[in-house]
């Protein structure tokens, strides 16, 4: 239990019915983390209600394992700060946030009928009030980098789950067909579709048609695969009528691109001549190397049959001189000379 104390979080929302899209608030600490608060004006899964969820922030930056149970209500207030509205039933709610569950909230906080009225949004300002009060921090170990976690039946890196939650809030369908079964395998195309989906969030005017052209067949690849990525080829759709687009507007013609074409495809050859030059480099003198062994060794062997035949040389003449030691010759120095 590291944190039992209640922290409230208010913060203002001036022209609210002015705005349409997401609205966050800032970063507040409690419990050991940060957390922030996502209203949507117009809804969020409902129409014609306000929607509030808290939100921990930088989930991938705490410790593996991590969770927090906490007792969470929400309020509205007016400008004055006095409660108009409180939000639960039954009691505050005690969610438990954790890596595969990092927020919780309202999709029918209030019906925007109800709010309209009197007090609520006066000056057309909403002020939000969120109480938090963590009862349970756990940590179980620290991330090393290669730890999985399940999101949708594919096993992601930890730090890649955030990209992958992501992709299926926008996109819910995109693997209900989905065809392989081998976790392994789905941790490989679910690795190549965040891959793609990077690559296409680069400018158009970064995109060469070689480039075009391997994004066109990695998007096939995983379509076949049983991926729904019809937004994902509308994207690419866009950008290749981006690259095509010219005159006037900066853009290449359609002979521009074919020299283009033709330098990149220049270009690619001058690398692979410069590596093939190198290799050859390397072989000149990995072969200079190999013929000077080649005549260290022969100048060895030339040397080893000279020592071989002063050998045999020398044990001839020790035979020789030997031979002549151990003949018995007359002594001659007594006799008479006739």
């Amino acid at each position: 239990m590291e944190d039992r104390k209640q922290t409230s979080f208010t913060f203002e929302i001036d022209n609210f019915w002015d705005k349409e899209a997401l609205i966050r608030s800032p970063n507040f600490f409690s419990g050991g983390c940060e957390w922030f608060v996502d209203v949507y004006p117009r809804g969020c899964g409902i129409e014609d209600h306000l929607s509030t969820f808290l939100c921990v922030a930088n989930p991938e930056s705490l410790l593996l394992g991590w969770k927090r149970r906490a007792i969470l209500s929400l309020v509205l207030l007016n400008v004055s700060g006095k409660r108009l509205y409180r939000l639960y039933r039954d009691g505050p709610p005690c969610k438990t946030f954790c890596a595969q569950i990092p927020a919780w909230g309202w999709a029918d906080a209030m019906p925007l009928e109800m709010l309209q009225e009197n007090g609520f949004t006066e000056k057309n300002k909403l002020i939000v009030q969120v109480n938090v009060q963590v009862v349970e921090v756990v940590d179980e170990a620290e991330v090393t980098g290669k730890e999985t976690i399940d999101v949708n039946g594919f096993q992601v890196l930890y730090s890649e789950v955030g990209q992958v939650t992501t992709i299926f809030e926008k996109h819910p369908d995109v693997a209900l067909n989905f065809i392989p079964k081998s976790q392994l395998v789905k941790t490989v195309y679910m690795k190549l579709l965040m891959f793609l989906i990077e690559k296409l969030n680069k400018p158009p005017r970064s995109f060469s048609n070689n480039a075009l052209s391997n994004a066109r067949m990695e998007l096939i690849d995983l379509t076949k695969a049983g991926f729904k990525l019809d937004w994902l080829k509308e994207k690419l759709d866009e950008i290749s009528l981006e690259r095509k687009k010219e005159n006037g507007d900066g853009s290449l013609s359609s002979y521009g691109f074919r020299v283009q074409e033709l330098e990149e495809q220049v270009q690619e050859l001058e690398e692979q001549v410069k590596n093939l030059n190198l290799e050859l480099d390397t072989e000149k003198v990995k072969s200079a190397h190999v013929l000077s062994l080649e005549q260290t060794v022969s100048d060895l062997r030339d040397e080893l049959s000279k020592e071989k035949t002063r050998s045999t040389t020398k044990d001839v003449l020790e035979g020789v001189i030997r031979s002549w030691e151990v003949l018995d010759y007359p002594d001659l120095s007594n006799e008479e000379i006739e």
